[in-house]
């Protein structure tokens, strides 16, 4: 069975910890891969460019707005302009609910936004859909 590899963004200990605990809640086994900023992403990226390991790259990044360092809307433009990172899903995963940050998002290049949920119940369902989405819908 292919093993899925996630790739997540997010400053806040708690979220993560949060994400991690709603995959495993879901049963999911994926390898999840934590970065805190936005340049620990492009980095992390770029190394596995440089090193040619295609069989870890991420399924889809999980993408959250408002990091330090490097903002989540300043990686997404990277990450969209660059040829061999540009296919992969980029979810935007953020409590900004407001529709010209949206747009803004989608017009940089993001496949999908999600505002993140106010219960650790509706965060279960919520990565169960968006897995069930970007896993079993797409081919990378």
């Amino acid at each position: 069975m292919e093993e899925i590899f996630i790739l997540i963004a997010e400053d806040d200990a708690d979220d993560r910890f949060l994400l991690q605990s709603a995959f495993e809640e879901n049963g999911f086994t994926d390898t999840l891969h934590f970065v805190e900023n936005g340049v620990e992403l492009i980095e992390y990226l770029n190394d596995l460019s440089a090193n040619g390991e295609n069989s870890k790259i991420p399924r889809f990044i999980l993408l959250d707005l408002n990091m330090p360092k490097k903002d989540g809307r300043e990686v997404l433009k990277e990450i969209k302009q660059n040829s061999s990172l540009k296919d992969i899903p980029v979810i935007i995963f953020s409590t900004t609910n407001n529709e010209q940050e949206m747009k803004r998002c989608y017009e940089l290049g993001a496949n999908s936004y999600i505002t993140k949920p106010n219960s650790f119940e509706s965060l279960i369902k919520t990565v169960a859909a968006l897995r069930g989405y970007w896993i079993n819908s797409t081919s990378v």
